[in-house]
């Protein structure tokens, strides 16, 4: 038995990694549930509120497929079949990769949000709709999901005995490690589409840092000390999608040293568990951001509770 394998009798490992799973899961459900409320409010809706509350439902979703892989990380019990490995893996995945492409979707749209009038990104305000901003997401997250369809030849249940050649997922599924060559293909078409993904965000965030701080320099010019609602309210969205991008962009970096150290120190179970917590870490901390940050949600909050209290 390998000592990955011995994960379920660390306590205290089980309890940090349901711990982050549940408060994400909490945030997450909060932050759909404000959405939900000022789409069916005579709130005029943002360009960017349908992907928050889409990036809200994908994170809810991965924490919730994320605390059933858990459970046969840290929980002994009979284990799965082949088939259900694979799904779940394959889900586990599919969801990280649906949320990597909403949140370069909701940059981009940032970027389109901020844009002055006389750009060339502004008739695009005019023209995208939900339908084109779901469609968008579709096909990124069709080209980015593609590269793990390796996981349905790769993963594997795992046998009685162990092998060199298997890398421990959970307590039920391995993975087979490739032969030198597919390796590097593999690696090489991974790189490609991070880069292909993290190109798009940097471009986005780069225009909204540029217009940002053009914002400022003419504000600074005409010697006016307070901003109007409307563009206290586009800039302080344009500060938290980039705080959320440099933490994503940080948390890849950090997920990408971890399957690095994994590797050189033969499967160390510590560094597994911080690869679990890393992998979780930007769908858990994801909402609070938002909550903290959006005036509208807590002024939502705000009357919702002043409505309760005349009732009573």
């Amino acid at each position: 038995m390998s000592q990955n394998r011995k994960l379920y009798t660390y306590t205290s490992f089980r309890n940090t990694a349901f711990s982050e799973i549940s408060i994400g899961i909490s945030g997450n459900s909060v932050l759909l549930l404000f959405h939900v409320l000022a789409f069916s409010s005579e709130h005029k809706p943002r360009l960017t509120d349908l992907p928050i509350g889409f990036l809200a439902v994908i994170h809810l979703l991965l924490l919730l497929v994320a605390g059933i892989i858990a459970t046969d990380i840290f929980m002994f019990h009979h284990g799965w079949d082949d088939i259900t490995c694979k799904s779940l893996l394959f889900l586990y995945r599919f969801l990280r990769g649906l949320s990597v492409c909403a949140t370069c979707l909701l940059s981009v749209l940032q970027a389109i949000t901020l844009s002055p009038r006389n750009s060339c990104l502004a008739k695009f305000k005019r023209k995208l709709s939900p339908c084109h901003n779901l469609w968008s997401l579709f096909a990124l997250c069709s080209f980015y999901s593609s590269f793990s369809t390796y996981l349905f030849i790769s993963m594997v249940k795992t046998p009685n005995v162990t092998s060199d050649h298997l890398l421990y997922m959970t307590e039920s599924c391995s993975l087979v490690h490739f032969s030198f060559p597919t390796k590097y293909i593999m690696s090489t078409l991974f790189i490609f589409r991070d880069i292909f993904v993290m190109g798009i965000m940097v471009l986005s965030s780069g225009y909204m840092l540029i217009l940002l701080c053009r914002h400022k320099k003419q504000v600074q010019h005409l010697h006016i000390t307070s901003f109007s609602p409307k563009a206290s309210a586009e800039q302080r969205a344009s500060r938290t999608i980039l705080l959320l991008l440099c933490f994503f962009v940080l948390m890849c970096i950090l997920d990408s040293f971890m399957i690095f150290s994994r590797h050189m120190f033969k499967d160390d179970p510590i560094f597994y568990f911080i690869l679990l917590l890393v992998g979780h870490s930007y769908a858990t901390v994801s909402p609070f951001v938002f909550i903290s940050t959006e005036k509208d949600i807590i002024g939502l909050f705000l009357s919702m509770c002043e409505r309760t209290v005349t009732r009573v």
